[in-house]
């Protein structure tokens, strides 16, 4: 083996760390050097496969190129959590209830004894780094990392809340940062729920009962929740035990997660909810359509569907008063003004908003990826800054940590896709062009420097429109995305016109904002404004936008703004359902080519239907 980047006695030469997630939810891979994040990529963005899970292959690649590097170079690699004890937890789960489980042991014994339980081996073959150099990372301790040592604080408490790691589902702790190379970096938590007990389980199992897929539709829950009332609150109760600490118990009559692999929720869910919504069945109600002459309206469909956006209302409500309990019970404990939040359940934006607005904390930072993907960001934090004992220096202010093309590349793809083209190269000329299509009412793509880092295009990989027109959200939803008509649309609005249109204060601070991590209610007086992008509700999930992470993102809006009076533009990923978000030109052009999107700005070139 090579001596390590940083003995070599090259002080030019940084150490280079590889955090690595993978083979359970959204694999990706992230690159450090001497602390410094320089990539971050989920693998699907490259395989095309929406959460790909495999060995992220491709996105090291990437990762390795953008450090200007080898494998050989690489110091450490981290992987975000220890399989191990995730092994131990499947056996002694599915054992302890055997023969019920015996579906759930089979499945995951040909799972673990074909890839899982050779996690370190695989990982060894693949990049060659000595035994010694991959270190493995305790899952909520690198989702706990990858917020607190990602955020500006000295001190925080940390909350991190998923489905289940090893054996935890939650954890309360806190954090401390050496900044000047006179402390210590030390994480420290002091509280957990353990499997079964889940709230991201939870959640899960209510997404599946409403015709989602788990894993993937839980968004389209908190989507559906506007839409109804939560007057089934005291029946989720049933299934959930709350502490006013926000600690819970899951009363497992009523699931089935732990011993079925087909079925999340149990007979005895079905007798007090009903009968599960058919799968992928389409979804509207009186007030997501309501014009009676659409094509898909039927009144007894309609009527029923209220009854599961009741529901989704319900248990959404039960979510966000839980976490308003934990944060409060982790308050009272570290004692601090700043929280840190991770895990899946964190990418829940109404919750978010209502954390940053009701709970006793001054500061709350959320990074983009805080599901499974950002717990490769974590681990590699969390080796650096704890076990190498490294100072911190790094503040994660933008989610563009991405691929970029150059202009060649998508010259290239531009002349394969056979499609006629105008080239911008004054940055000015472009934002004011695509300015101009937004007013104009056309339907535009974006596909500019390095791709995101999470979940959410932020302005990279975006489709945006005019937010002023109230029949924007149905056309974008049904003739451009393909997907469910109810599903909202984020406000990306100048970071210091926030206050002007929503009720918050601090933006420039609220690090969530940039993320499209938090939903606020709009002022009203400015609903009317922006129907495209106003919620049932009055609300948002805002995007922030400053000059000094996105100047071109920032001075389309601007120009926008200039033209209407209003400064800002409805933003969703540049995809097509059920597709990862657009990273190469061939995969921008194809899906505008797919879609019913007016224009395609790709790097500093312009190309129109």
């Amino acid at each position: 083996m090579p001596m390590p980047a940083w003995r070599r006695g090259d002080v030019s030469i940084r150490m280079n760390i590889l955090g690595i997630s993978c083979f359970y939810h959204d694999a990706a891979a992230v690159l450090l050097q001497q602390g410094e994040l320089v990539a971050a990529a989920e693998e699907e963005r490259f395989s095309r496969t929406k959460h790909d899970h495999g060995f992220p292959q491709r996105a090291i690649d990437f990762c390795l190129q953008q450090g200007g590097i080898t494998a050989q170079d690489l110091d450490y690699v981290v992987f975000y959590e220890k399989p191990l004890l995730k092994f131990e937890r499947i056996l002694s789960t599915t054992l302890g209830a055997f023969p019920r489980t015996w579906g759930v042991f089979r499945e995951s014994m040909i799972a673990w004894f074909n890839e899982k339980l050779w996690i370190k081996g695989q990982i060894l073959g693949k990049l060659p780094v000595a035994a010694d150099r991959l270190l493995f990372i305790e899952h909520h301790l690198s989702h706990a990392a990858s917020a607190f040592f990602a955020s500006p604080y000295e001190q925080a408490a940390i909350l991190t809340v998923d489905g289940v790691g090893e054996w935890t589902t939650t954890t309360v702790g806190k954090g401390r940062a050496d900044w000047d190379g006179n402390g210590r970096n030390e994480i420290e938590l002091f509280s957990e729920v353990r499997f079964p007990h889940s709230l991201g389980l939870l959640y899960s199992t209510f997404t599946a009962f409403l015709g989602f897929r788990v894993n993937n539709g839980e968004y389209k829950v908190m989507g559906m929740a506007p839409y109804g009332a939560a007057d089934r609150v005291e029946d989720v109760h049933k299934v959930v035990r709350v502490g006013a600490d926000g600690g819970f118990h899951l009363n497992m009559d009523y699931f089935s997660f732990h011993r079925s692999t087909a079925r999340t929720f149990s007979p005895k869910f079905e007798q007090l909810f009903g009968q599960p919504r058919v799968h992928d069945s389409i979804f509207f109600t009186p007030t997501t359509h309501p014009d009676r002459d659409h094509p898909d309206w039927d009144e007894a469909t309609a009527a029923r569907n209220q009854h599961y956006a009741n529901i989704a209302a319900s248990v959404q409500r039960v979510t966000e008063e839980t976490l308003l309990k934990m944060a409060a019970y982790a308050h009272r404990e570290s004692g601090l003004k700043n929280l840190c939040l991770a895990g899946g359940v964190a990418l829940n934006s109404v919750a978010n908003g209502r954390i940053m607005r009701e709970s006793p904390f001054e500061n709350v930072f959320i990074q983009p990826a805080a599901g499974d993907s950002g717990g490769a960001l974590g681990a590699a934090l969390y080796a650096y800054h704890v076990l190498l004992g490294k100072p911190r220096s790094f503040v994660q202010e933008h989610g563009y940590w991405g691929k970029g093309y150059g202009a060649e590349e998508i010259i290239s793809a531009i002349d394969a896709a056979g499609v006629e083209y105008r080239r911008l190269d004054d940055e000015e000329a472009l934002a004011r062009a695509m300015a101009s299509d937004l007013v104009a009412g056309k339907v535009i793509s974006v596909a500019r420097g390095r791709f995101e880092w999470g979940p959410r295009a932020l302005g990279n990989r975006s489709i945006l429109a005019d937010p002023r027109r109230e029949d924007m959200k149905e056309i974008v939803n049904t003739k451009i995305k393909f997907r469910e008509p109810f599903r909202p649309f984020a406000p990306a609005i100048l970071e210091e016109r926030a206050a002007d249109y929503y009720e918050l204060s601090d933006a420039d601070s609220s690090y969530p904002l940039r993320y499209m991590l938090a939903v606020y209610t709009a002022r009203k007086d400015k609903r009317a404004a922006i129907p495209a992008v106003t919620h049932t509700g009055g609300t948002g999930r805002l995007q922030t936008v400053r000059r000094e992470w996105n100047p071109l993102y920032y001075r389309v809006i601007e120009s926008f703004g200039e033209q209407t009076g209003v400064p800002v533009v409805l933003n969703t990923s540049f995809n097509l359902r059920g597709e990862p978000i657009v990273n190469t030109p061939a995969d921008a052009l194809s899906t505008f080519a797919r879609s019913g999107i007016d224009s395609l700005y790709l790097g500093d070139f312009a190309i129109r239907k």
